[in-house]
Order: C-alpha cells, then structure tokens, then sequence
C-alpha cells in the first residue's frame, strides 16, 4: 500500500516515515513539507534516520494525494482541513492524528468521509485507545458520586491544551454517562471556585521537559479513589498506531472511523 506523510520533518513526521519504510506491507509514496523549509529537496530516507530512499520532500501536496492510496496527517487542523479537500478530491484514504481539532473541523472530516475512508483520532496509540475504552465503561458503571478529574502532562513545546487526548477521554467518560463534555466540563479552576459542581468532568493540563505524553483519569469518591493512567515514552507508539489505521483502510470503504474501529474496540 503506497502512504504518503504530511509535515514529514517534524518529530512525527520523521517517525512516520521510518515506520512505513520498514513496514513490509507499505510503500513509501512521499513526504511534504511547508513552502521555504528546509527539509525541502531533502531524501526521505535521510530524514527518518535511514538510507536513503530515492524520494525527496516535496511541498508539492496535490502530488503527494494523487500518488499515494493514503495519507497521514499530524499536522494543524488548518492544514488539516485544506488537506481534507485534497484526499476527496483524488480518492485518496486520509488518517488524521492532528490535535486541537474544533467541532467545525471534525465536521468538515465526516463531510469528506462521505466519500472516502478517514480515520480520526486524538491519539493513534492502541493503549490510549484501549483507555478510551475503558474509561468510558468505568464511567458507565459507577454513579455520579464519583468525580471524574482528567490530568495530562506533555512536553514543554506543546502549543494546545488540554491536550486532543484528554478532551477524548473526557468525551469518553462523558458518554458513558450519557451526557455532553461540553456541557460538563471544566477546563480552568483560578481563584476562589467554591465547591466542585456534582457531575462536572475536570481537566488538569502539566507542561514541561520532554514528557511525550501522560494521561491518567481519576474516578473519587468518598473512602476510595480509581485511576486509569497511561503513559507514553517513545512516540513509535503513534505512529505505528497511525500505519495500522492506513492499513486497516485497505479493506474499508467511505466513513468516519476511529482507532477503536480499527482494534475492534
């Protein structure tokens, strides 16, 4: 299967592409990066640390789109969105890992999906998603007299919070209650906010050093506290989880899908 990779420079995208090329049922299509790069001109397999390849990063995406079955997205969701348009355009599976997503972005995701496989998900790591899982079926079971407190910590370079994961795991836990995060959640506690709202999902955001990425739901009540936690130390762990879903598409015709689709979840 030929996947091509967007913003292919960064620290994602060099995983990315190490791990398509070792994947043995992948084929690298190409790589792009912004207009004035400098990884532009640049061999692909240089970038993710390996031989070279024979391709070189492009920021020519409509090329990438047109040779590629699909294509994995870790980028902004303005970019996302314009990139969105461009799998449609060409028939072309996109897997989408960008975090920071606003509902209208998602929306103009599941208008494509209409027309080709898209596979969106705040985190392409099979644990977290195993923890999207489980922290909506904790929720489910236990009543509102315990309360839900979401804590993440990312490096110190992150630009948006809380971070796509824990708004996932707080959509998670808000619909194993039946219930809408937005309308539940607390993002920010300051000053004096007198007592906890009974119902409410609270999120906590830590940033610092390198950290690449610590997500632990709290479930407390009187006499007893529950606590699903996850914690990632080597982005492989996305980008494998991104290369399954482009993979997994093969087989999958025009739909919205997440990683629990595609483990079964």
């Amino acid at each position: 299967m030929k996947i091509g990779i967007l913003g292919c420079a960064g620290r994602m995208g060099r995983m990315l592409l190490k791990e398509v090329i070792e994947s043995p049922e992948a084929e690298l299509a190409g790589g792009s990066e912004r207009p004035g790069s400098p990884a532009l001109g640049v061999d692909l397999g240089v970038l993710a640390g390996l031989d070279a390849q024979g391709l070189t990063a492009s920021d020519n995406v409509d090329a990438l789109f047109e040779a590629a079955d699909a294509v994995i997205d870790f980028t902004t969701p303005a970019a996302t969105v314009g990139h969105a348009a461009l799998a449609a355009q060409h028939g072309t599976a996109l897997i989408v890992g960008t975090t920071g997503m606003a509902e209208d972005d998602v929306a103009m995701l599941r208008e494509v999906a209409k027309a080709i496989p898209v596979v969106f998900a705040p985190n392409m790591s099979v644990g977290v998603n195993l923890l999207f899982a489980l922290t909506e079926r904790v929720a489910a079971i236990l009543g509102e007299e315990y309360d839900i407190e979401i804590v993440e910590m990312h490096h110190k370079h992150k630009v948006d919070a809380p971070s796509g994961t824990a708004l996932g795991l707080g959509r998670a836990a808000a619909a194993g209650r039946g219930v809408v995060l937005d309308d539940v959640a607390t993002r920010v506690r300051d000053g004096v906010t007198g007592p906890r709202e009974s119902g409410s999902i609270g999120f906590a955001t830590l940033r610092g050093g390198d950290v690449v990425g610590d997500h632990t739901v709290m479930f407390a009540t009187e006499g007893e506290r529950i606590e699903l936690t996850h914690k990632a130390s080597d982005r492989k762990v996305f980008a494998k989880g991104a290369v399954r879903a482009a993979l997994w598409t093969r087989n999958n015709g025009p739909a919205l899908y997440t990683m629990r689709d595609i483990l079964g979840l």
